[in-house]
């Protein structure tokens, strides 16, 4: 469904970004608008990838009428962009609010005016339950995504607003196995917040495969969240032991506005949870008739909760194979 669309990416300098631009240019894609204020990185991108169907747009999704411009013949809208750092975002509200929740507003209002095909808006574990203000702001983000389609006359344009949810991509620059190899490297102890914290487990490439799928069998209005096991930090710190050196460990407890787990879908939400293949659908009203073709769908009936404390967990050998392909 990319072969000769028009696909634009906000925040397209990001790790996120630029892996997606990669994947995308293995399709016929007409071209791809890269859209991020920092300068510097659009020109360590267009050095680094250096291919003709690339275009890169300066510009803030806070600014909706660069944002209307930049939409203009648009097929496809990826909406990464987003303030992400918890710990600035409490020290900084304000500004995360106008990038995450007005930003976003903005970027649906120049999809309607645009008539876009499909805006898929990647959205965050922390939005579910929200302890800090990052996650009230993706939370509202959500929310916007998933009512977008309230604003839309169906009877002159076509818009699909798809709203992606998962947790840190294993190896980025926010996940915690990069520091501890940082910190292993550096013959420093191990710093963990609590030995029973849990996370969900995704690779790039798995992130990758999840979107795309989403994007093509996405009806609109719904929550896409991927099928994943989980790990400790435990049992990240016991397999980059094994591979690198046992520089040993501190507990440092569970730092503001951090969770012990990682919840990727409510009890509540389990009401209007689907469970189609290798993915998870909430959507209060799902058309079945549209998914026909997609996956084998059915309704969740036996699931309290989507938590990695209850998720399968990776074996020690299958973590450190993801290490060792992602991380080292």
């Amino acid at each position: 469904m990319f072969e000769g669309k028009k696909i634009l990416i906000t925040g397209g300098t990001g790790s996120l970004g630029q892996a997606l631009t990669k994947r995308l240019l293995e399709h016929d894609v007409d071209a791809i608008r890269i859209f991020s204020r920092n300068e510097s990185k659009q020109i360590d991108m267009e050095s680094k990838f250096s291919d003709k169907r690339l275009r890169f747009l300066l510009g803030d999704i806070r600014d909706f009428d660069r944002l209307n411009r930049a939409f203009e013949d648009i097929d496809i809208v990826f909406h990464a962009a987003a303030l992400k750092h918890v710990p600035v975002i409490e020290y900084n509200p304000f500004e995360a609010i106008k990038t995450n929740v007005i930003g976003s507003q903005n970027v649906i209002s120049a999809c309607l005016q645009q008539n876009v095909e499909r805006v898929i808006c990647i959205g965050t574990d922390k939005a579910v339950f929200p302890i800090n203000t990052y996650g009230a702001t993706k939370l509202l983000m959500e929310k916007l995504f998933v009512t977008a389609s309230n604003y839309l006359n169906k009877k002159r344009y076509h818009t699909k607003f798809i709203t992606l949810r998962y947790g840190n991509v294993i190896g980025s620059s926010s996940s915690v196995i990069p520091k501890f190899i940082e910190q292993i490297k550096n013959k420093k102890s191990v710093t963990i917040t609590d030995p029973k914290m849990t996370r969900f487990s995704i690779t790039m490439d798995e992130a990758l495969d999840f979107i795309l799928n989403a994007t093509k069998i996405g009806q609109g209005s719904e929550i896409f969240v991927p099928k994943m096991k989980a790990y400790t930090i435990t049992s990240v710190k016991d397999a980059l032991f094994e591979l690198l050196e046992n520089t040993g460990e501190k507990i440092t407890g569970i730092r503001e506005g951090e969770k012990l787990d990682e919840v990727l879908i409510s009890d509540v939400e389990m009401r209007f949870c689907w469970e189609l293949d290798d993915m998870y659908v909430i959507h209060s009203s799902i058309n079945k008739n549209y998914y026909e073709g997609a996956g084998n769908l059915k309704k969740i009936e036996s699931m309290d909760s989507y938590s990695s404390a209850g998720a399968t967990k990776l074996s020690n050998n299958e973590l450190k194979k993801i290490i060792e392909n992602y991380c080292l």
